[in-house]
């Protein structure tokens, strides 16, 4: 009788689910069935209207392709809510898509990942959007943490261990031990930083300007930190600054390693300084241990090669980096109380009004 009763409040209340709210993609777990849901954090408006024309990967294509009355917009900026109303509606689209078709009358617990060093006020802005999309509950929890989790390190043992997560907005450097934080930095030095050198650097050189599609997919082709066996070479497009007309170029790797170069020095920076100033025991974990990469970043080739060079520690891609954050929020979701240690905000739905 009480498994009866069990379900059929269960059939009420909207499946939990873990949110990886990036500046660049955003990934939905659903308690149960895992990550459901990979978009990139894009929103097109019609400026007329005020309505939502396209979400995620449909909304991105109509990066710098809309007219006027159209705008294709990143509501979040370094890992930071930048346009709040946006944001609520990108965060109820996926709520919506992760309860499918079935009505529920309690909206779900939902778990967000942000980036290491978010201020209250930020945190704020992100339980808000939540509740507004329609969280009944809220927990927050810091994406170096999450990821730490969802590749399964020890994160609850007396020892350190370091998590670089490169994402699109931040970069988070954090070395952890017993479920907390011993030493961190959040950088600006991310894909969206990355994809600014190469516009950069291809007006200078080749007189050419290319959109920031054009520029992350250069760097998804082309980026490689050390020098590759059989050069790579890309045909890109752009607008000639000096006729105004379309024009071609072939693009190298040793082209998109010049461009990037300053970024990738101010990050093995960041990381030494982590390193210097973090308790010795703790360091001589990770130097057993290892550094693990994750984010997106963390799939330029090389990286990890070089930076191993350079830090003199093992530094290792974690698998799949892509989702680690995502699958260590799905993993706050489906035992909440083992890891309340890691939750660093959370909201509680209100009782109910006599």
């Amino acid at each position: 009788m009480w498994d009866k009763l069990k379900q059929k409040l269960q059939s009420f209340v909207s499946d939990d689910i873990g949110i990886d709210l990036g500046t660049a993609n955003t990934l939905v777990y659903v308690r149960g069935r895992g990550i459901i849901i990979n978009e990139p954090t894009v929103v097109a408006v019609n400026n007329k209207t005020g309505q939502v024309v396209a979400v995620g990967a449909e909304a991105k294509r109509m990066l710098g392709r809309t007219p006027e009355h159209i705008a294709a917009i990143r509501p979040l900026e370094g890992g930071v809510i930048s346009d709040f109303e946006v944001t609520e509606e990108f965060l109820a689209h996926l709520v919506r898509r992760a309860q499918g078709d079935s009505k529920k009358l309690l909206g779900p617990r939902v778990v967000i990942g942000v980036p290491f060093g978010t201020t209250n006020v930020e945190r704020r802005a992100v339980r808000d959007a939540a509740r507004n999309a329609g969280a009944r509950e809220t927990y927050i929890v810091e994406q170096p943490m999450a990821a730490a989790l969802g590749i399964r390190l020890p994160i609850d043992d007396a020892s350190g261990s370091m998590i670089v997560d490169i994402g699109g907005g931040t970069t988070d450097i954090t070395v952890i031990s017993l479920s907390g934080v011993v030493n961190g930095k959040n950088i600006k030095i991310a894909g969206d930083r990355f994809n600014a050198d190469i516009i950069s650097y291809v007006r200078d050189e080749f007189k050419i300007l290319i959109g920031e599609r054009t520029a992350e997919d250069l760097k998804i082709t082309a980026g490689a930190i050390l020098a590759e066996a059989k050069p790579i070479e890309v045909t890109i497009r752009g607008r000639d600054l000096i006729t105004g007309l379309p024009r071609e170029v072939v693009v190298t790797d040793a082209d998109v390693r010049e461009a990037i170069a300053t970024s990738i020095d101010t990050l093995v920076e960041s990381i030494k300084e982590v390193l210097e100033t973090t308790p010795p025991e703790v360091v001589s974990d990770v130097m057993r241990r290892g550094i693990y990469l994750v984010g997106g970043g963390a799939l330029i080739r090389g990286l990890d090669a070089f930076l191993s060079e350079w830090l003199k520690v093992p530094v290792y891609v974690a698998e799949d980096p892509l989702t680690a954050v995502a699958r260590g929020t799905g993993l706050v979701v489906e035992e909440t109380e083992r890891y309340r240690d890691i939750i660093v905000d959370e909201e509680h739905a209100l009782p109910p009004t006599a």
